[in-house]
């Protein structure tokens, strides 16, 4: 089949976990018309002005009539600290970590992601009486492409965000005991996985010089093999000495 050329790409939506799963709700239920109309309209960037804040998303589309129709979704908001709480029952608070790496795990996945049309409602100008107009389908098919693209999205949608959740988890982790200048030592009694679980007391250690037990011979030659001049190889451990210094004195 011969390929075509100089046509825009053709737009997808629900291309990920977290955007299927947010665009299913509003596909459940809604008729073929609606939906390839909604499609259409998506494709063809109908959708204007989209904002979503904390658990509420506006939008203007343009259909039918010489005015654009008014959108509004409402999802069901959520609580970080109860999302959270849920995450530390099943072991997958680090799941939070994933999500900040642009990843969407599963565990969070399962908790927060709509799984029935009444997990968010919607409203429109528009005169159509069904359950999901086309307008309104078609700013929830933006949305799940926004969250293919950045999973945070759907915290935004849901009302919440990423730093509220990790704000959660530090809410419940202990305080970091006090330590004596050029050691690092845990809190020997911090529930790290909030299972109730005590672990020991990591062991103090002495900072080194990391620079000063370094074998610069050794790191020359690994550098010099990857390619670098001579100029670039000085100012390479310049900059190596000057993150060091960073970490040793974070000020």
């Amino acid at each position: 089949m011969a390929r075509r050329t100089g046509s825009a790409p053709v737009r997808g939506y629900g291309l990920t976990s977290w955007g299927r799963a947010f665009a299913a709700v509003f596909e459940s239920g809604a008729d073929h018309r609606h939906l390839t109309g909604a499609r259409r309209y998506f494709r063809d960037h109908h959708v204007d002005r989209l904002e979503f804040g904390r658990g509420e998303i506006t939008a203007s589309v343009r259909g039918s009539q010489l005015d654009p129709f008014e959108v509004i979704l409402t999802p069901r908001p959520l609580d970080p600290q109860t999302v959270v709480d849920l995450l530390r029952r099943t072991g997958d608070v680090e799941a939070l970590l994933a999500v900040a790496r642009g990843e969407q795990p599963a565990p969070l996945g399962e908790l927060i992601a709509p799984t029935e049309s009444a997990d968010v409602a919607s409203a429109c100008t528009c005169p159509d009486e069904a359950p999901r107009c086309i307008h309104a389908l078609a700013v929830a098919f933006e949305l799940s492409a926004q969250i293919d693209k950045q999973p945070t999205t759907l915290l935004r949608i849901l009302g919440t965000d990423l730093p509220d959740l990790l704000a959660a988890v530090r809410g419940r982790a202990a305080s970091p005991a006090p330590h004596r200048s050029g050691e690092v030592s845990v809190a020997p009694d911090a529930d790290f996985y909030g299972d109730g679980v005590r672990l020991p007391a990591a062991p103090s250690f002495s900072r080194v010089e990391a620079l000063a037990e370094l074998n610069a011979a050794a790191l020359r030659t690994a550098l010099r093999v990857s390619g670098l001049g001579a100029t670039q190889l000085a100012e390479a451990l310049d900059d190596l000495a000057e993150l060091y210094a960073a970490l040793h004195d974070p000020r």
